[in-house]
């Protein structure tokens, strides 16, 4: 069995909401969030706020790609 797991910096963040109830729709269970810090990497991607509000829309398994200097603050 395959399971895939989207990455959500490629969606549209005007339209979060309804983007993650169509991928639930299509029975995806898991989104793949990268948390960018500036530092590590040259570009920031969202944080731990973000991640708390989507999990309000619908119940997933979050595979998180922490590309920050120091990840253990945030583990």
């Amino acid at each position: 069995m395959v399971e895939l797991s989207p990455s959500i910096l490629s969606a549209d963040f005007s339209n979060i909401g309804n983007i993650l109830k169509n991928i639930k729709s299509e029975k995806l269970k898991m989104i793949h969030l990268d948390v960018m810090d500036g530092v590590f990497v040259p570009n920031i991607t969202f944080g731990f706020k973000f991640i708390e509000d989507i999990k309000k829309i619908k119940d997933y398994f979050f595979y998180v790609h922490l590309m920050d200097y120091e990840p253990i603050i945030f583990i």
